[in-house]
């Protein structure tokens, strides 16, 4: 069962560069959330302040009343055993094997016999789709199986919360597809708290529960898909749209004298509302 995560007021800086600020969310328990932004916005950042990484300024970030900024690191070193983490670009071990990298939190966090973590680790490479695959090095499969590969590493250790840091970045439309019904099927299975920070529209449109955005140091908004699928604040609606006219620009946000220029240009015209796609639901057989 997932956990709650409660994010309140939180505040990053890397020397006299904020990053964001006083970003305050609840990820409800159980359900699928994502975090879109432009590059550069700290997405990124964002993950690994909340799973005690990388230490805020200020704010707070609870979860089971552990508050992971300022509680004793014991507590906060036992909480973060609830997370499974799915790095962007799988980080896997280049000397071993698909298999030993993802029994590597079983060996290094628990006392469990070399038999009981094969049984566990066989069963995430199945839930991945990786039978087959699991004595091959990560430099002798795809981009697409290491994803996976990081994915069941993430979920040996049956996290409550699985923070995912771009898991479609490099992969093609149709393993991107398989991927995001692979995200769908897992919460299902395992009924864990999700947050999914993405660029891929497509899966901000068809996976989660729940929407966020990040731009100009501060968090846009989140709640429900459809809200901010449905959004009319600008830089949502730029974003969605994929297309230069708005506030995003190609390094930063654009000055006012470049957003009025744009205003009074005929030629930028008008974008249609995007049509919201249904979500994606569990494959046949798994629990809705």
């Amino acid at each position: 069962m997932g956990i709650e995560v409660v994010v309140e007021g939180l505040t990053k800086s890397f020397g006299r560069q904020n990053i964001w600020q006083d970003v305050t969310l609840t990820l409800p328990a159980g359900e699928v959330s994502v975090m879109l932004g432009p590059s550069g916005t700290g997405k990124t950042v964002f993950l690994k302040s909340l799973i005690g990484l990388l230490k805020p300024d200020r704010g707070r970030v609870l979860i089971n009343g552990v508050d992971m900024v300022s509680s004793p690191e014991r507590e906060i070193f036992e909480t973060r055993k609830l997370f499974g983490l799915m790095f962007q670009d799988g980080a896997l071990f280049g000397s071993m094997s698909l298999f030993d990298n993802i029994a590597f939190p079983l060996r290094e966090h628990t006392r469990k016999k070399e038999s009981e973590i094969r049984r566990i680790v066989m069963e995430r490479i199945e839930v991945v789709g990786l039978l087959g695959a699991e004595r091959k090095l990560p430099g002798e499969i795809s981009g697409g199986m290491r994803k996976r590969a990081g994915l069941a590493r993430a979920l040996v250790l049956d996290p409550q919360i699985i923070l995912c840091d771009e898991p479609d970045s490099g992969l093609d439309p149709v393993r991107t597809a398989y991927l995001s019904q692979l995200l769908i099927d897992l919460n299902a299975q395992i009924d864990a708290t999700m947050l999914i920070v993405t660029h891929n529209l497509d899966i901000a449109a068809t996976v989660p529960d729940n929407m966020g955005m990040l731009f100009r140091r501060e968090l846009v908004t989140f709640g429900p898909r459809e809200v901010l699928l449905t959004s009319e604040e600008p830089v949502v609606a730029q974003f969605l749209a994929g297309r230069r006219e708005g506030p995003i620009g190609m390094s930063e946000e654009k000055d006012a004298a470049t957003l009025a220029a744009e205003a009074a240009d005929p030629r930028a015209g008008t974008t249609a509302p995007r049509e919201i796609v249904p979500q994606l639901q569990p494959s046949p057989g798994l629990p809705p």
